[in-house]
């Protein structure tokens, strides 16, 4: 029974990506004619125009640098901030972990309109160091959060024998602890870049400047600019290479993934 479940889940997430690859090789006539048909002939012209003409590749290269700037950003102060919070006793350290616990139950909608007002004030709406300040302060909490666990986890040992050798908090920190808790790093960047990589309402809210578009705005004027003229198989290579990223990413980290949440659990 659970493996008909199994089975029965995998076709329900893995047919509709092999249906959207099928498609971006196909034309919108071929896709109304039979959807679930081969193309009849394999190319590459819907992927030139969806980068080109449609300007995802932009779009992309404006997600990547988004999301690559905050992500490191996020990952740095998180890890320092849950360090300190983790390893160090001092008056407000419980009331600061507990903001930060509440940021992770603030929803995102009912920042919208004061974010709106304060990077129109400081120069920064419309601009991609506006979307990485905010994708970094929405991320920060559960990174603080998710990282908090392992380094208290950590053996208090080995911070004192760094510190008789001689070690400082910084060099405490970034030679010896941080690498312990490498395990938990790769775990939540890996969550943080696929909740950064896929966000849509604060873009869209907050970068109104169509130069500065990332991947999820694109994709969304893709659609409605064209009315009923869509170019469906433009339409679906632009989802293809969208969401190509995010899968390799996963691919490549899901042992370290799967690894990390498990003795993030035991801890």
């Amino acid at each position: 029974m659970s493996h008909t479940v199994l089975v029965v889940w995998c076709v329900l997430v893995i047919a509709p990506m092999i249906w959207v690859l099928i498609g971006s090789f196909k034309t919108s006539s071929e896709i109304f004619a039979s959807p679930f048909s081969l193309p009849a002939e394999w190319g590459w012209t819907n992927y030139v125009s969806a980068w080109t003409d449609a300007e995802i590749g932009r779009a992309f290269f404006n997600t990547v640098i988004v999301v690559g700037s905050a992500l490191v950003l996020v990952m740095l102060l998180g890890a320092m901030c849950a360090y300190v919070l983790g390893r160090y006793e001092f008056p407000g350290r419980r009331a600061i972990y507990y903001l930060m616990l509440a940021g992770l139950t603030f929803p995102v909608f009912l920042a919208i309109v004061p974010l709106f007002f304060v990077l129109g004030n400081v120069g920064l709406r419309g601009t991609l160091p506006g979307l990485i300040v905010t994708y970094v302060a929405f991320a920060l909490p559960f990174t603080v959060f998710f990282l908090y666990a392992f380094f208290r986890g950590l053996p208090e040992e080995i911070a004192e024998a760094a510190a008789i050798d001689g070690a400082g908090h910084w060099r405490t920190f970034f030679q010896v602890m941080l690498p312990m808790a490498r395990p938990g790093m790769a775990s939540v960047a890996i969550f943080n870049f696929l909740g950064l990589w896929n966000q849509f309402l604060l873009p869209v809210a907050l970068n109104p400047n169509q130069e500065n578009w990332v991947l999820s705005q694109r994709l969304a004027a893709f659609v409605s600019s064209a009315g009923y003229a869509v170019d469906f198989g433009a339409m679906f290579a632009a989802v293809v290479i969208t969401i190509v990223p995010v899968l390799i990413t996963y691919l490549i980290f899901q042992r370290q993934l799967q690894g990390s949440v498990s003795a993030g659990t035991m801890k």
